[in-house]
């Protein structure tokens, strides 16, 4: 090897050890975070939550087990997130190639004529100025990776495809959760149902009742009329809870992917769901939600990209080598026509109009961005976790006072009725008083059901269980 070559290429390996010493990316480290208190006053020291419960294993009802795989089976939002992972692999994919090199092949056929007065030569001398060249061969570029663009790059790519992955997850446990939802408010509508259809015909009873005392002159014809009125007002609340069940179904049948249509169901009164409900510590939420966890890849990626912002300072370092077949002559295409060069070179910016430091000031103020949103989802997930635990105990709370008052008002309607057949101390507003309150207090025992059991649900979803 010639003497001076290898000088070129110990300088260059020098210069290039040099640089690779030189440290310009930061390490990625998760970002600190504060976790106490997330519950509010809920300070719990047990690990287990329902988190990690499968919820097949959450849900005793058959119906709306079926109702929820079907859902991850069709869902299109669930789909939709799927495909967007596969984009974020083939992100990946892209950014693993940059550490190679790239070869391209080309073949081209040139054919040039030049001008004999341009080209002014002395007279006499014949020149062919009409040239046919033919020419195959092999380019190759390579940038090292002298201060860490390439890396960082992979990792944002890396950071964004796990993005889409905890994003994927968290589409599948908010739909899990709103199918059950759905699914409870739909069996609350019909124990609604059920109940003012049993308070409809009670209330036609009520008014031959008052029709056979008013023709014995024990109340009056306004008694007769407010018991007819009695009546219309449990039978126009009929209307609304058809459609209400309708709009539920439909709902479903969203969230299922499917066209609007009946739903399969069972009864409130069938619904067994956990009633311990285990949170465990709010630093699990770190490992268990996948909102939280595609927020921090999502800072992790813009940490990432302000690595990448800093490199655009410093000089890159190319290696570029093409060579192949070259002849004027197409019969002596493989004979002596040779070609190769190789290149080696290093690139400084120096000025480009600011736009080196603008960039880095965009990607540092979009990692500030991606952190406040990170700290913000983990306390938003903390809220839902307490809001869910106190909406349980809640609920528990009316149903004990519900019972005790639907008892006690069915008791009321009892003896108003009675007292209105035997005895002038009482008139058919007492009764009507009664009536309606039982109602009011049926209807209202089940929302403090339905409460209870989203309660349940939403704490699950909470914490970030349904994706195992």
């Amino acid at each position: 090897m010639n003497k001076s070559v290898f000088k070129y290429i110990l300088l260059f390996t020098l210069i290039f050890g040099v640089l690779v010493s030189c440290k310009i990316t930061k390490t990625y480290n998760p970002p600190g975070v504060i976790t106490s208190g997330l519950y509010r006053d809920r300070e719990l020291n047990d690990t287990t939550t329902l988190a990690t419960m499968p919820w097949q294993s959450l849900f005793a009802d058959t119906a709306l087990r079926a109702l929820i795989q079907e859902g991850l089976n069709n869902n299109l939002d669930l789909k939709t997130a799927v495909q967007r992972i596969l984009e974020a692999r083939a992100t990946l994919q892209q950014s693993k190639a940059a550490f190679y090199p790239s070869l391209s092949v080309n073949a081209s056929v040139t054919r040039n004529k030049q001008s004999s007065a341009g080209l002014n030569y002395p007279a006499g001398v014949s020149i062919n100025t009409l040239t046919t060249t033919y020419q195959a061969g092999l380019t190759s570029s390579w940038e090292a990776d002298v201060w860490g663009k390439l890396n960082s790059t992979k990792r944002a790519a890396l950071a964004g495809y796990l993005q889409t992955d905890a994003a994927k997850r968290a589409v599948q446990t908010q739909l899990i959760a709103d199918i059950a939802n759905n699914y409870f408010t739909l069996l609350a509508l019909d124990r609604q149902m059920d109940i003012t259809l049993e308070t409809l015909k009670n209330r036609i009873k009520d008014v031959e009742t008052m029709k056979e005392l008013k023709a014995g002159a024990v109340v009056t014809g306004a008694a007769v009329v407010q018991s007819e009125a009695n009546r219309y007002a449990v039978e126009v609340s009929i209307p609304d809870l058809k459609r209400s069940i309708r709009e539920t179904e439909n709902a479903l049948d969203i969230l299922l992917s499917r066209a609007p249509g009946p739903i399969n169901r069972s009864s409130l009164a069938n619904q067994k769901i956990v009633s311990e409900l285990q949170a465990g510590i709010p630093t699990q939420l770190l490992n268990n939600r996948p909102d939280v966890q595609q927020s921090e890849y999502a800072f992790r990626a813009a940490f990432e990209n302000t690595n990448v912002a800093k490199t655009y300072f410093y000089p890159s370092f190319t290696i570029t080598a093409s060579g192949g077949l070259s002849t004027l002559q197409l019969k002596d295409f493989f004979v002596n026509s040779i070609f190769y060069n190789i290149a080696a070179g290093l690139t400084q910016p120096i000025f480009n109009q600011g736009l080196n430091k603008a960039r880095l000031r965009t990607a540092q103020a979009q990692q500030q961005e991606a952190l406040n949103s990170f700290q913000k989802t983990l306390l938003v997930a903390g809220q839902e976790v307490s809001n869910a635990l106190y909406a349980q105990q809640t609920a528990l709370e009316k149903q004990d006072a519900r019972n005790k008052q639907i008892i006690a008002l069915q008791k009321a309607v009892d003896y108003t009725q009675e007292l209105l057949r035997y005895s002038s101390a009482t008139n058919y507003t007492d009764v009507l008083t009664s009536e309606q309150n039982l109602l009011s207090a049926q209807l209202g025992g089940v929302n403090d059901r339905l409460q209870e059991l989203q309660a349940v649900v939403n704490l699950y979803h909470a914490l970030g269980g349904g994706w195992r």
